[in-house]
């Protein structure tokens, strides 16, 4: 006959410390640093955001008279900056759904019962490296963009008025678009739907609202993409505009907003669904 191994099991110590929640961060950031894909996936994608800032002015050729002007456009186009939300949502929702692809999820609310917290762990260390990444892909856009246009006699300082709003603007993208995605991802918990879910509301819900009616230009404004593009703007429209324009303090406020809304309730959500 043969005889059953006893298998020893772990029982929790009574008294035993809660994680804190410096661990849960330290935690957190062995494993997002432990993936050997993150950090090939943020090189190349803050190489593609610069590149795209080199190649938009290089690109623009129009002849300009008069004092040097900021051209937000040439140094954060559009393809990289809706490049870097496409991958800063889909990176910050598979901080999510890579446990819950992978059961790890399960090991973790074991070890921290307490899931609002791993929740907001994840959210802090997210927001951390994306501010870091968006920060280095901005500063990069604006600093090639500018040494090109010198070569013209067209760059302007940093201190230029509306530069370091579009700036701080185009490098808090990031963040915003990761922790919007790690929100979804909470509430989905399926990498397919996440990522659908992440494209949609991030990139293709503002192109279907325009700004010639009041109703249409309110969803609009409400939408990252249309703050980020409001932000980094530098002029007002024209008293003659029959468009219905974003102001600036609202296009901050969705920043905020947007991933406040969603980590909350992810937070709420995996406080009373089992994982």
């Amino acid at each position: 006959m043969t005889a059953l191994a006893s298998v020893p099991r772990t029982i929790p110590v009574a008294g035993s410390p809660a994680a804190r929640f410096r661990d849960l961060l330290a935690s957190e950031w062995i494993k997002m640093r432990s993936l050997r894909s993150t950090p090939w996936v943020i090189a190349f994608t803050v190489l593609f955001v610069i590149g795209s800032a080199a190649v938009a002015t290089l690109s623009d050729t129009a002849t300009r008279s008069g004092p040097a002007e900021f051209l937000p456009f040439d140094a954060y186009p559009a393809a990289g900056y809706w490049t870097l939300i496409l991958v800063a949502g889909s990176m910050g929702a598979l901080t999510v759904v890579s446990e819950y692809g992978s059961g790890l999820i399960r090991t973790t609310t074991v070890a921290v019962p307490a899931r609002g917290s791993v929740v907001l762990a994840k959210a802090a260390v997210t927001a951390a490296m994306w501010t870091a990444v968006g920060t280095v892909a901005s500063t990069g856009s604006f600093l090639i963009s500018q040494a090109i246009l010198n070569g013209r006699h067209g760059g302007v300082p940093l201190t230029h008025p509306g530069v370091f709003r579009a700036l701080v603007a185009s490098a808090l993208l990031a963040p915003v678009c990761a922790l919007v995605g790690l929100g979804l991802g909470v509430l989905l918990r399926h990498a397919a739907a996440t990522m659908v879910a992440s494209v949609f509301a991030l990139l293709m819900l503002p192109t279907m609202f325009s700004e010639s009616n009041r109703w249409s230009a309110d969803i609009k404004h409400a939408l990252v993409a249309a703050a980020w593009r409001r932000l980094v703007e530098t002029w007002e429209p024209g008293p003659g505009s029959l468009a219905y324009t974003a102001t600036v303090p609202g296009s901050w406020i969705v920043y905020v907003l947007w991933p406040l809304i969603t980590v909350a309730l992810a937070v709420f959500v995996i406080r009373r669904r089992d994982v």
